[in-house]
């Protein structure tokens, strides 16, 4: 199995689930300015998309798309309890939150690392994941995880998309709930081992 990813991008978030999951995969680096793997390949051989992340499993399918790839993981070691079992409710929670992340915070973020955008777009840009934020720490409250006590790959997405932010000027410091999420998240020893192998 080969994750292609480059660092501190969503990618991470599959490879903080794969070592959640015990699960080993080869790390392929990809230069997204270039489109080039660290071996020289053409990245868009592998996915024509341009983009990471993509699972290349043993077979030779390929996986794209992150919350796809890392319910694939998550269902493939189903004693680590990274997603609920499928067809529950539970799970279906899983999805909403994989969906919240994707297009309202991941999406959200990429104006804010657009350099033709202009200030004052990128101010209205803060100003709309602000009131995404501040929902989404109200929601989260004092629990210490999206889905409560337990890790889920819901959180590796959101944890990867959150170290974004003061990197575009998007301070976590109005929500205190957000930044000590963060915080216990990067804690664990599976994420700061992905980190490390990122380089961050």
């Amino acid at each position: 199995m080969k994750l292609y990813y480059s660092p501190g991008a969503c990618s991470l978030s599959p490879h903080i689930a794969l070592l959640e999951g015990g699960i080993t995969a080869e790390l392929v680096k990809v230069d997204l300015s270039t489109k080039r793997t660290s071996g020289g390949t053409d990245y868009r051989t592998v996915n024509a998309k341009g983009y990471v992340p993509t699972l290349e499993l043993d077979d030779g399918q390929r996986l794209t798309e992150g919350p796809a790839i890392v319910q694939y993981i998550a269902d493939h070691a189903p004693v680590r309890g990274l997603a609920p079992a499928a067809g529950t409710m539970e799970r279906y929670r899983l999805l909403e939150w994989l969906a919240f992340i994707s297009s309202e915070l991941h999406k959200q973020f990429g104006p804010l690392f657009d350099p033709a955008a202009d200030a004052a777009a990128k101010a209205r840009q803060r100003e709309r994941l602000g009131a995404r934020l501040a929902w989404l720490a109200q929601d989260l409250g004092t629990r210490p995880y999206l889905m409560g006590p337990a890790f889920t790959v819901a959180d590796a997405y959101l944890f990867t998309v959150l170290r974004w932010a003061p990197g575009v000027g998007v301070e976590l410091t109005p929500w205190p709930a957000l930044a000590a999420y963060v915080e216990r998240v990067g804690a664990r020893p599976k994420v700061r081992e992905a980190l490390q192998a990122e380089g961050l």
